[in-house]
């Protein structure tokens, strides 16, 4: 469209030249224009032509550019929104993992509490005048039972508090064993016999809870802890957890003697 414009305006000139040349009765500069005029026209109009290709390409590749970067945002943030949504589900998963083995160290601790009664009763019906180490029992059970803690408010304060009131039953529960020695019908009793199986199964299920809850306990702290994922911790309120401490004699399984 260019050249076809050039050209008609080369031809409106040549047309005015004659009629100026013709009017004048002047000698006309045609020839010149033919040699000069008419090449440098063609030369502009190959410019402008050349000018307007680049100007298209520079147009399609800065388009091409733009697409390019835009997929590469795009897939950055997607990349981003991934890694941050798979870091706070897994700080999920390992919170809730938490609170399924402290609810596992539970329940063992009720399965405990539930042997006494029957255990109390067995030996008081040998050991009546016994009467004092007997209620030691039953008082560190009731205060044992009485400490509670869910899964969501695990915290040192309260873990300490709980771990401190199960130490007390224990304590209480060995007391009650020396007792034990002294009536060996007692300790040939079935129903005793049976109990003391019980216990010194719960006891062991409770040394292998509290220790499994203190692996899940430790993993997740050094999940939250490390970075840059102590990051996303902070923003969503994952705090650390407290494990159990050992007690004097952790070292090994505890052991109820009869």
């Amino acid at each position: 469209f260019a050249r076809l414009f050039f050209i008609r305006m080369l031809f409106a000139i040549i047309l005015i030249q004659k009629k100026v040349c013709k009017d004048t009765e002047k000698q006309c500069i045609l020839p010149v224009c033919h040699k000069i005029v008419i090449p440098i026209f063609f030369e502009l109009i190959e410019i402008l032509l050349t000018l307007a290709r680049l100007t298209e390409k520079n147009r399609k590749i800065m388009k091409k550019t733009g697409w390019i970067i835009l997929i590469a945002v795009l897939v950055l943030l997607f990349i981003i929104f991934s890694w941050f949504k798979g870091t706070y589900n897994t700080m999920v998963t390992k919170s809730e993992k938490v609170n399924e083995k402290w609810a596992q160290v539970e329940n063992v601790y009720q399965r405990r509490a539930d042997l006494i009664p029957n255990l109390v009763n067995t030996v008081k019906g040998y050991a009546a005048h016994e009467k004092e180490t007997l209620q030691s029992v039953i008082e560190a059970r009731a205060k044992a039972t009485s400490v509670n803690i869910d899964a969501s408010n695990l915290n040192a304060q309260n873990l300490q508090a709980f771990q401190a009131a199960q130490s007390g039953l224990s304590q209480a529960l060995s007391k009650l064993m020396v007792v034990v020695e002294k009536y060996p019908e007692l300790k040939a009793n079935q129903n005793f016999l049976e109990l003391q199986s019980q216990l010194e199964g719960t006891e062991n299920r409770i040394a292998i809870e509290r220790k499994r809850f203190n692996e899940a306990t430790r993993e997740y702290n050094t999940y939250i802890k490390m970075f840059p994922k102590n990051i996303i911790a902070g923003m969503f309120g994952f705090t650390k957890k407290p494990y159990f401490k050992a007690e004097g004699g952790a070292e090994k399984a505890p052991e109820v003697k009869f």
